[in-house]
């Protein structure tokens, strides 16, 4: 990572000194099927840069991270690579008015899902291509100036094997001489080209309205191709350009709409115009619930969404990152609410996106959602909770303070004056005055300038008739916000359900607030202060409502208020108000009668670490036990056949430890045992397989058999993950040295591999690695790509080594490391702030006995 930095004050000094005309890219990718390793490790890359000198200076430099460079000429002059180029970039002195400057490289095929990804498919051998970019790899496969706002057409050609289709962003076909040649694309971010290119399985459809047709494809690996449901995938992506075209009034300005479902992805997916990439595994193996399906409408919309907020309109740096992100957030949600069967998406946002965007702004890294990002290093980790999931709660907030038609209204007159460029916040701001008449400086100043989360409280007071005299919200927090808000008031009914029968939206605004219209109402069961989720923050309960949920959180018929009391209750364990155990108790009475599937997978991952990170250790093998038993009763029980039967199936392999446990998986897997109506396909047979692996009943051999029944790139990634998951001292050394001492392994394969070393049920073997991770973790950030170090920084913290012994090395280290890269630091930082709040969540649990 040395030198490849990119600072903002530099990529200020270059958008001030020149303009892009365009680029012409010329890939021969013919090496990516060659017979050896060093056949294969790298690709010939010209690229001819056109641009003009606007300001005054006469230097400047092009990135490209490189092995080496064969040939450098600019306005015709040859420079030579060993004096200009430097590993990361081109120095480029003798500037003219109008400047062409031609590089040929030598650049490196990837296997950590940054710039070219080669990928080898063992299923059958066969080479998949694809380009992953953001924000600052596209200077892996060209020369580039890599920053957003130098936007130009790019047009590519490729020269790729026999038998091979190549996509790229605009339309493309192969020529006589076996060269595919790309239509030039309208000025775009080099962050956002793309080339995807292999043996894919390629299904194509088109989309029709008016005079307006759009050329459509997906594909998929050939040993996917079994299991792709692309008749989903394009009616989720007809509706989507239905929706956008309805609410936008620019019609989508990249001709075709091809999406590519490509193996050892980093990312959900990436917005490349015309040519939108996704993890495979959104290509459903086994049976999923319809939570999954629902995901995926989300993310492709999501990035259909970017098409308009981000690729047409551009941030200027990644300052405003939001501009992008957090509208594709909101958008991918709204559109799926409003033109999809997924009507109740508003409800897996409150309950999964918030309490992502909750945990980050309470970290020591927390910043606004206009963040300050000084280089690309801030800029790869601020893809986070606080960029996606906050900014997108913080629309949702601007929709109720705004009007709904005012925000659309916005967001067309937005795109109209700003199409194929660079915008700022204060572009948009002024856009938003116009069509509201409301004050947005100052809610930006609030929302978008500062950082932290609200807490929003009740505060109710009765007569001796039990009617309320007066309702307030109260409000704390660093910055105390205007919140648009509903309060709602619920009671239990003759019939046994807790549902509202009043309601009253109101600007909070200060420390206390008190709702008017509520006075005189009948006492309530349970307040909710942030009813129909208007609002960002964390929601208390006073004490009648939380001994309500304590009794009927499984009465609240209504979905969302249903999610937002599961969702509260959680944040209350975090936060160590509230006893794991009692957490796991509410989870274990009522989880069983939640309709809402992604809302029963999101109480299944609370509950889980609820036991494994907040209770108090003595108490977690009792805990452990509970939900073992609790998911086995509910799997039983459950609808044969149903979604909610697989879930219960998964958390139930996910919390056997006990004999009888393990022998009942056992059971399932070679068919001596049966539950009724429950299918266990391939992906359900690993999960399964992994309790078995993780306790020693299930060892080298017998993995490998699993892997013979499902020899695919997806079987391999769960074979690494339950080798590394066997508990031996020597299992443990190789997976450490694969992955911290050694670089062979991919993307894909590190992340597999750090998931089975950490086992909770392990603390003690793993115990040794602690202080081996504080020694490596800054020689391995300086010699690994930055993907590759955030997932072992992360992934291998000693986090289940939850003492105030792991605490005082965590600070230790810090203190001695106060010049390390800052990025390392804030990972460091944030692991050691979910340690100290898991100590004291615990003693909070402890406390309860």
């Amino acid at each position: 990572m040395p030198g490849e930095n990119l600072s903002r004050d530099e990529a200020r000094e270059r958008a001030a000194l020149l303009s892009v005309d365009g680029y012409e890219v010329d890939l021969d990718l013919r090496s990516a099927v060659g017979d050896s390793d060093e056949a294969v490790r790298t690709f010939r890359s010209v690229t001819t840069i056109r641009f003009r000198r606007t300001g005054t200076g006469t230097s400047t430099f092009a990135d490209l991270i490189a092995p080496s460079v064969d040939a450098v000429t600019l306005n015709g002059r040859s420079l030579d690579p060993a004096e200009v180029f430097d590993g990361a970039r081109i120095a480029l002195d003798g500037l003219e008015d109008e400047n062409t400057l031609v590089v040929d490289a030598r650049c490196a095929y990837s296997r950590t899902g940054e710039g070219m990804h080669r990928f080898v498919d063992p299923e059958d051998g066969e080479v998949y291509l694809y380009t992953q970019y953001e924000p600052a790899d596209a200077r892996r496969v060209y020369a580039t100036f890599e920053q957003p706002d130098l936007k130009a057409p790019h047009r590519f050609s490729v020269t790729a094997p026999e038998g091979w289709t190549v996509w790229s962003n605009g339309a493309g076909e192969r020529d006589a001489e076996g060269v595919w040649r790309f239509a030039e694309t309208v000025p775009v971010s080099t962050y956002i080209t793309c080339v995807v290119a292999g043996p894919y399985h390629y299904v194509t459809d088109t989309y029709r309205r008016g005079d307006l047709e759009i050329p459509l494809g997906a594909m998929c690996r050939k040993g996917l191709a079994k299991h792709f449901d692309a008749d989903d995938v394009f009616l989720i992506t007809k509706q989507g350009l239905d929706f956008f075209h309805d609410n936008f009034d620019f019609p989508y300005p990249f001709g075709k709409y091809d999406q590519a479902f490509v193996p050892e992805y980093n990312l959900g997916a990436m917005e490349n115009p015309g040519l939108v990439t996704f993890r495979e595994e959104y290509v459903f193996r086994g049976k999923v619930t319809q939570a999954s399906y629902e995901a995926r409408a989300n993310v492709v919309l999501h990035e259909m969404a970017h098409m308009w907020f981000g690729d047409l309109v551009t941030m200027v740096w990644w300052d405003d990152l939001w501009l992008k992100e957090s509208f594709a957030d909101f958008m991918g949600a709204f559109a799926n609410a409003e033109a999809t069967r997924f009507t109740h998406s508003w409800v897996t946002f409150a309950n999964n996106r918030k309490s992502w965007a909750y945990r980050a702004d309470q970290l020591p890294s927390t910043h606004p959602v206009t963040a300050d990002i000084r280089d690309l290093e801030d800029a790869k980790l601020n893809f986070d909770g606080i960029t996606y999931a906050k900014g997108a709660s913080v629309l949702k907030q601007l929709v109720a303070y705004a009007g709904r038609d005012a925000f659309l209204e916005g967001a067309r007159r937005y795109f109209k004056r700003h199409a194929y460029g660079n915008t700022r916040l204060g572009d948009l701001l002024a856009i938003l005055e116009e069509t509201s008449g409301r004050d947005m400086r100052a809610w930006a100043k609030s929302w978008l300038q500062t950082s932290g989360v609200n807490v929003l409280a009740p505060d109710v007071t009765y007569d001796a008739g039990g009617r309320i005299t007066e309702l307030a919200v109260l409000q704390e927090g660093d910055e105390l916000r205007p919140h648009r808000t509903a309060v709602g008031l619920y009671r239990v009914g003759a019939d046994g359900a807790l549902t509202r029968y009043a309601r009253a939206e109101a600007d909070v605004t200060g420390a206390r607030t008190v709702v008017a219209a509520l006075a005189g109402e009948e006492r309530p069961d349970l307040v909710l202060v942030n009813d129909d989720d208007l609002t960002y923050c964390k929601m208390r309960f006073d004490e009648g409502s939380l001994a309500t949920l304590r009794k009927h959180l499984g009465d609240v018929t209504d979905p969302l208020a249903r999610a937002l009391c599961w969702s509260a209750l959680w944040n209350l364990t975090r936060d160590g108000l509230m006893p794991a155990r009692d957490f796991v108790a509410v989870a274990l009475a009522f989880a069983g009668r939640e309709t809402e599937i992604g809302v029963l997978q999101m109480v299944h991952a609370w509950v889980r670490s609820a036991v494994t990170l907040y209770a108090a250790p003595e108490w977690r093998e009792e805990g452990g036990r509970l939900l073992a038993g609790g998911g086995l009763r509910e799997l039983r029980t459950a609808e044969p056949g149903s979604e909610h039967q697989l879930t219960w199936a998964r958390f139930f392999a996910a919390t056997a430890s006990t004999d009888a446990d393990l022998q009942l998986l056992e059971g399932l897997l070679d068919g001596t045992a049966r539950i009724d109506g429950l299918d266990v396909d391939q992906e359900l047979r690993w999960a399964l397989l992994s309790p078995l692996a993780a306790h020693g009943r299930a060892d080298e051999v017998r993995i490998g058999e699993e892997l013979a029944r499902d020899d695919t790139a997806t079987g391999k990634r769960h074979q690494v993950r339950l080798l590394a998951s066997r508990p031996s001292a020597a299992v443990k050394a190789q997976a450490w040295a694969q992955v911290v001492e050694s670089d062979t392994l991919s993307n894909a394969l590190v992340e597999a591999t750090i998931a089975g070393f950490v086992q909770p049920s392990q603390r003690e073997l793993i115990a040794p690695y602690a202080e081996k991770y504080f020694a490596a973790i800054e020689r391995l950030w300086a010699e690994r790509s930055i993907q590759i170090g955030m997932d072992v920084v992360r992934g291998l913290f000693p986090a289940l080594q939850d003492d105030a012994a792991t605490l005082a090395a965590t600070d230790a280290w810090l203190s001695a490391h106060e010049s390390a890269a800052p990025a390392l630091r804030r990972l460091v930082l944030e692991a050691r702030d979910d340690l100290a709040r898991a100590l004291r969540a615990q003693e909070c649990d402890r406390a309860a006995v």
